[in-house]
């Protein structure tokens, strides 16, 4: 059923970004270019933010009081009595006006088995999936937990929440049967959707089966809705009900909920530095208005593009610019089930050319992956349809970088190397929107996005006004796509955020400032190493590191030193074929030539992969954890993709560094 060319170019993408951009602008007093609109949006908030929310958005009534803040007590609220509904924003309008538009496309693990979506289906999708919630006992306020691939009923399933008034807690199906029960617990769901198998990469994995193991240890679920993805024999639970089936027996129209602003409209879980997994709290309005515009803007998405967001739905990425950016939009989305390398190196292009995508979003690491194979893979099939790359995670490096720009875009497409967190909702610094001139930094952010004020912070915790600088990089003013708490936990949301700099938001990360205003991230501030007393960043060596031929990527931590205090510690991935022989000389030449001595690595161990997230983050403090010789508790390894890794590690340490 539902789940059986040139620099002329890019200019002119900026010309068009531009444009559409300061359409935005319409009655803002003095307002005629980029620099302007941001100074009115920073400036003024309340004034800009109410009429980009009176455009963008349908109300059922009318907001009135714009912003509350109260930063000492982590408090913030956008457009207070206001009502609306997220579900009518990203299907009913859309439908009515254009129902045979396709809203997704599920880019199946088997290359060329694609399912198109239009608005009409998935908003009957999603009406039989909220009556059905409605029927079987969800309410306005419920939390119902999705374990589910990317797909569209996994979707309509977000949206069927959204329009009966629960709120939703995806989460990535991937994680342990002891992970999911946690995020169950906390979320204190009583149902839980998903699907009887997973099918990623030619693997199957047996979903129903984790949920059976994850719910034994949760008392609050009583009903366990069941999608078939493959259609094998599952074991059956008293709790299980045949979703599908018992969709076609509702109605195809729902009746949405009016939504205050400030309701919950989804948990969503990360991790944290304690290893305990956060459950932030994202609302209605602001959340769904600032997907919109950055999804818009930060991209150059038109009427009639096809966006390739490549993330999970299970992150926030998938939640911003899979689902509710691109649909609150009226846009076309791919939902990418499968992997880079599946069937074979060259699956993201050859989709590209297949679905004709014409903005690609993907990890670094996913680039950095690709490239260890060559540029066949990428020449092999046709990219001409892209416009806009894009780059989400973490740092790009500049050989990734160049190779993305170069040889996926054909150095026509412009590079946006987004920062931002789950945390903030949305896309805070990128390169784009702005003048068509304007240059795009490799591995650089660059621009804060409309409404967003950064601030770069000093050991004594003043801001930094100086135009070339390098601190904490916190936000100064609330924007409407930010986080209002930590589910069950309000304190720790505070102490986390807001405390560390009163008045600013912290966000974990450092910057450095340069003398033209361009923000480029250092990494979490953790990953700073501190050598002689020289502060450096741990993606600032890895930039460099990660440019010598022979490397794929690298990790780089602090490690203890005698005399230095800190000493530079790097984790290195060679490519294919690739030998180390003097690889050592010439990474410590390298680093040295291109910032300092000081930054040379004291060590360098070579390994055959990295300890990563399920979404492709390096875990960090696994690396630390190894080095400083503290194995006996790694922390929280829910997240983390392939354990063997660590034991490889491990070993590899006390072989080169001795017991």
């Amino acid at each position: 059923m539902w789940l059986s060319r040139g620099c002329a170019k890019a200019a002119a993408v900026g010309r068009r970004t531009l444009t559409t951009f300061l359409a935005e602008a319409a009655g803002f007093p003095g307002v005629r270019d980029r620099a302007g609109l941001q100074e009115f949006s920073v400036g003024q908030p309340e004034n800009f933010w109410a009429a980009v929310a009176r455009r963008r958005l349908d109300w059922i009534s009318p907001f009135g009081h714009v912003l509350h803040c109260d930063m000492e007590r982590g408090q913030v609220s956008w457009f207070r009595g206001g009502r609306l509904n997220v579900s009518v924003n990203c299907l009913d309008r859309h439908a009515r006006r254009d129902p045979d538009k396709v809203a997704l496309i599920w880019e199946r693990d088997e290359p060329g088995t694609e399912v198109k979506v239009t608005y009409r289906e998935l908003l009957e999708m999603t009406c039989r999936a909220g009556n059905l919630l409605r029927r079987r006992g969800v309410k306005k306020g419920d939390c119902v937990t999705i374990y589910m691939p990317p797909c569209p009923l996994a979707v309509a399933s977000m949206l069927a929440c959204a329009r009966v008034g629960a709120a939703h807690n995806v989460v990535f199906a991937g994680f342990s049967a002891e992970a999911l029960a946690e995020r169950i617990r906390d979320a204190r769901s009583s149902t839980v959707i998903t699907v009887d198998e997973s099918v990623r990469g030619g693997k199957v994995t047996p979903l129903k089966s984790t949920v059976d193991a994850a719910v034994r240890d949760c008392p609050s679920v009583r009903q366990v809705f069941v999608v078939k993805r493959t259609g094998a024999p599952v074991a059956a639970t008293a709790k299980d009900v045949d979703m599908e089936e018992e969709m076609m027996a509702e109605d195809a129209a729902c009746p949405p909920a009016a939504m205050d602003s400030e309701d919950v409209l989804f948990l969503l879980y990360t991790s944290g530095s304690t290893g305990k997994p956060k459950g932030l709290v994202h609302t209605q309005a602001g959340y769904l208005l600032y997907a919109s515009l950055t999804h818009k803007y930060v991209f150059d998405y038109n009427d009639g593009d096809v966006f390739g967001c490549v993330a999970d739905i299970g992150w926030i990425t998938g939640h911003s610019y899979a689902v509710y950016g691109p649909l609150a939009n009226g846009g076309t989305s791919v939902l990418f089930e499968s992997t880079p390398v599946y069937p074979d190196p060259g699956r993201y292009w050859e989709t590209v050319e297949r679905l004709r995508i014409n903005q690609f979003y993907g990890a670094p690491t996913a680039i950095r992956l690709l490239l260890k194979y060559g540029d066949e893979w990428v020449r092999k099939y046709d990219r001409s349809s892209l416009k806009t790359l894009g780059s989400v995670g973490e740092p790009i490096n500049t050989e990734a970088w160049e190779w993305y720009h170069g040889v996926v875009g054909e150095g026509r497409c412009p590079v946006v190397d987004t920062w931002w967190q789950t945390e903030t909702g949305g896309i805070c610094i990128a390169p784009r929107p702005s003048e068509a001139d304007a240059q795009i930094i490799p591995g650089m952010a660059m621009r804060p996005f409309l409404g967003i004020k950064p601030a770069l912070m000093d050991a004594e915790g003043q801001e930094v006004k100086s135009a070339e600088a390098s601190g904490a990089l916190c936000l100064a003013r609330p924007w409407p796509g930010m986080a209002r708490s930590i589910h069950n936990d309000h304190e720790r949301f505070v102490d986390t955020y807001f405390k560390p700099y009163p008045g600013y938001f912290f966000t974990g990360d450092g910057a450095h400032r340069s003398k033209d205003g361009h923000y480029q991230i250092t990494g979490r501030l953790d990953d700073v190493i501190n050598v002689s007393g020289h502060r450096i960043g741990t993606a600032e060596i890895e930039d460099v590191v990660n440019q010598c031929s022979s490397v794929a990527e690298s990790a780089v931590i602090g490690c203890s030193h005698p005399i230095k205090g800190q000493g530079v510690y790097a984790f290195v991935v060679l490519k294919q074929d690739a030998q180390n022989g003097d690889l050592t000389s010439q990474i410590n030449r390298s680093v040295s030539d291109k910032i300092a001595k000081y930054a040379c690595p004291d060590h360098i161990q070579f390994v055959q992969r990295l300890p990563k997230t399920r979404s492709g983050k390096i875990m960090r403090r696994v690396l630390r954890k190894v080095v400083e010789r503290d194995v006996g508790d790694l922390g929280d390894l829910s997240t983390l993709d392939d354990p063997a890794a660590v034991q490889e590690i491990i070993q590899g340490h006390r072989d080169l560094c001795g017991e």
